[in-house]
């Protein structure tokens, strides 16, 4: 499943391919209660269609009628939601406001290598920086060292985004406990990607509804799916499958991986990881196992929870 602001860039580039000017918005900062963090985006064509979200529903049917109405045709300009607007019939939970950068993109070659600019930062494929000064049009992203995720940067009319790879969950072969963490990290707004070489096992979860690469998670990584806001996770109790994904998994700059079984079952991998993968201390070190935080968890789901929660924990630097 992909990440929705991968969605929203992708189908940007599709209405600028089709001649359609397009509205980007994206979050700068939030005040009180807010569903849509800062670096959220949402983009939007005349005729009403949208992708993406700045506030989980609260806002959008006024912005969409505004485009309506002809507003927005500056290149640049910042709009607040909520407390401290000007548009009293829109509320926003507990009294919470937002600021939102619009950019209004017109459908030619300069617009699409900006968009194709963030769209690889998403993926992974770089860092970038892109600077705009309201009015006036962004100026094309560059280059820069600045971590994972957006992070934006806001004074005055001065805005500065940070660009880099959305949170992708790697979900190592399908089982019980696999389905929840993918369906409880999808609901985080992450990037899910889930790997299950077995036909019999996939055709057992045919009601996740969501997309099953039919591939080794192995040979997944191997192959460049981990960037370094990525989260390998292990949960299948099937020696040869987890065993061959930790000795992958800790040749890549994932920020976290880890793999599921009691304290018995970790150390008995510990120890075939040592003798047979030849991994080092360092790289048994960044497994975690057991995986998740320790919150009593029995049921699959509870498992899920904290599996999830884990990588929360350790991606917010925790």
């Amino acid at each position: 499943m992909q990440h929705m602001e991968l969605d929203v860039i992708q189908r940007s580039i599709g209405w600028i391919e089709q001649q359609q000017p397009i509205w980007l918005c994206t979050v700068l900062n939030t005040y009180g209660s807010s569903p849509r963090g800062p670096g959220a985006m949402m983009s939007a064509i005349s005729g009403g269609q949208f992708s993406g979200s700045l506030s989980g529903g609260c806002v959008e049917d006024d912005f969409l009628e505004r485009i309506a109405n002809g507003e927005f045709t500056q290149p640049s300009q910042i709009v607040r939601y909520g407390a401290g607007s000007p548009r009293t019939s829109v509320t926003l939970p507990c009294g919470g406001s937002i600021d939102v950068l619009v950019e209004y993109l017109l459908p030619n070659e300069e617009s699409l290598n900006h968009l194709r600019h963030i769209e690889g930062a998403l993926r992974g494929q770089g860092q970038w920086v892109k600077r705009v000064m309201v009015p006036q049009a962004s100026q094309l992203p560059e280059p820069c060292q600045r971590g994972s995720g957006p992070v934006v940067e806001h004074q005055g009319d001065s805005v500065t985004i940070y660009l880099g790879a959305v949170t992708r969950v790697i979900i190592a072969g399908l089982s019980s406990v696999g389905q929840y963490c993918a369906q409880f990290a999808a609901a985080l707004g992450f990037e899910v990607v889930i790997c299950e070489p077995r036909r019999e096992v996939i055709d057992n979860f045919a009601h996740l509804d969501m997309p099953v690469l039919e591939i080794f998670p192995a040979r997944y990584i191997e192959q460049g799916g981990v960037h370094t806001n990525t989260a390998i996770v292990a949960l299948t109790h099937d020696p040869r499958m987890d065993d061959l994904t930790m000795m992958e998994a800790v040749r890549t700059p994932a920020f976290y991986i880890g793999a599921m079984g009691s304290e018995t079952t970790s150390a008995k991998r510990r120890q075939r990881l040592t003798d047979i993968g030849e991994l080092t201390l360092t790289e048994l070190d960044r497994i975690h196992a057991p995986i998740g935080l320790p919150i009593g968890s029995k049921t699959p789901a509870e498992i899920g929870i904290a599996v999830v929660a884990d990588i929360v924990r350790v991606k917010n630097g925790m």
